[in-house]
This record gives structure tokens, C-alpha cells and sequence, in this order.
């Protein structure tokens, strides 16, 4: 073999590797990048229990949250009108209609969402759709910071879960009004970290009142009209 050849193999085999190191770092390079903008487009994939019943008890000594039996598609359609009619305010200060994305029906762990996912700066203010009570301020390992609020009538109560924290001075059996400050958006419970967001959901309250029974409504159809 003559040195012009030898050398012309070394040459081939020289561009060879440089091609491969250089493949090798570019889909290194895409795939952290990919990993950068993934937590901005993750919706809450978090299981979030509707309620909590007071008899029954966690392991964590906590109150274990069993989910209530769906009522009739006639219910729930009136119960969607009776919303609407209502003209309840977006949950999260400074959200449009038009922002909003329906995820009710969203797969999760075993059941489905019903619930809807409002992104938002960590402490944006929460607020109260409608005025009404605070039934129960409860801390929640899935939920994490959790509140339920009735309406007037007592025939609805709202979810508010993963707050950061609550507003100063918030407790059980306060009134409430319309837009006034609950909470502050954050990642509670078993949010994504780097997703802060509201988990808000709506249920029917059954005849007695049972907060942890209800019948879930979606909230995109009440509150995007």
C-alpha cells in the first residue's frame, strides 16, 4: 500500500468520526432543549380527588377522598343552564374566556379530569366565581391547598386546588363575594412543579349537602360562554 493511500484512509476515516461526534451532539442538543420547553406545555397530568369525606381516614391521617356518583345527563344539563345564567367570573385574575382550554374529559390515573386547568404566574390571585361560603379549607396530598366554596343556594359548590397559599385571614364559614381574593395560584400537592396553575372544578351538591358527594359539571361550558 502506497502512502498516498494510506493517507487518503486516514482522511475518509477522519470525516467519518467527525460526522458521528457531530450527530451525537446535535440530538444531545435537541433533546435538552426539548426538556427546557416541556414543563410550559404540560397541562396538569395530576390526579385531583373532587372532595374529601370526613369519615373516612388516610393513611397519612388525612381525609381519603372517594368520588360521587354521577348524576343524570338532564341534571347536569340544567345544572350547566343554572350556571350559565349565573355569569360566574373566571377564577384566576387577569384570564380571559378565550384562554381557557377544556380538559374535563382529560385522561387521568384510573378517571377522568373533570376539571379545568387554568395556567397562570405562581400568586396570581384567585378568585371567588360567585359569592357564596367557605365550606372547608382542606390540605390535600393530591390537591394540596384546597378550598370549597357554596353558592348562595347551597345547590353548587366550587373547587379551588394547588393554591400557594391561601388569602390573609381566610377560614371556615367565611362569606365571600364575587372577585374577591381567595388564594394565590401555585403548585400544591401534586402539581407539575414548573406548571403553577388552578385545578378548578364544579359539582352538584346532593341533598345533603355532602360537599365530598358531588356531581361533577364541567367548568368550560360555564364559564367560556
Amino acid at each position: 500500500m502506497n502512502l498516498r493511500h494510506v493517507l487518503g484512509s486516514a482522511l475518509v476515516g477522519f470525516v467519518l468520526g467527525a460526522f458521528t461526534v457531530a450527530s451525537f451532539q446535535n440530538a444531545a442538543a435537541v433533546r435538552r432543549e426539548s426538556a427546557s420547553i416541556l414543563p410550559t406545555l404540560t397541562h396538569d397530568d395530576a390526579i385531583d380527588e373532587p372532595a374529601a369525606s370526613p369519615s373516612a381516614t388516610a393513611t397519612s391521617g388525612r381525609v381519603a377522598e372517594p368520588r360521587g356518583a354521577a348524576a343524570p345527563a338532564a341534571s347536569v344539563s340544567d345544572a350547566e343552564r343554572e350556571l350559565a345564567a349565573k355569569q360566574l367570573m373566571i377564577p384566576v385574575q387577569g384570564v380571559r374566556a378565550d384562554q381557557l382550554v377544556r380538559s374535563f374529559a382529560d385522561a387521568r390515573a384510573g378517571h377522568e379530569h373533570e376539571a379545568i386547568d387554568i395556567l397562570a404566574p405562581r400568586n396570581t390571585p384567585v378568585l371567588a366565581v360567585e359569592d357564596g361560603t367557605i365550606a372547608k379549607l382542606f390540605l390535600s396530598k393530591l390537591g394540596g391547598n384546597t378550598i370549597y366554596q357554596f353558592d348562595p343556594s347551597q345547590r353548587f359548590c366550587y373547587y379551588y386546588a394547588h393554591l400557594e397559599r391561601y388569602a390573609d385571614g381566610l377560614k371556615e364559614g367565611d362569606a365571600v363575594r364575587r372577585g374577591q381574593v381567595i388564594g394565590y395560584v401555585g403548585t400544591s400537592g401534586n402539581a407539575p412543579p414548573n406548571t403553577p396553575h388552578l385545578h378548578f372544578a364544579i359539582s352538584i351538591l346532593n341533598a345533603d349537602h355532602h360537599w365530598w358527594e358531588g356531581t361533577a359539571v364541567d367548568p368550560y361550558d360555564v364559564l367560556s360562554r
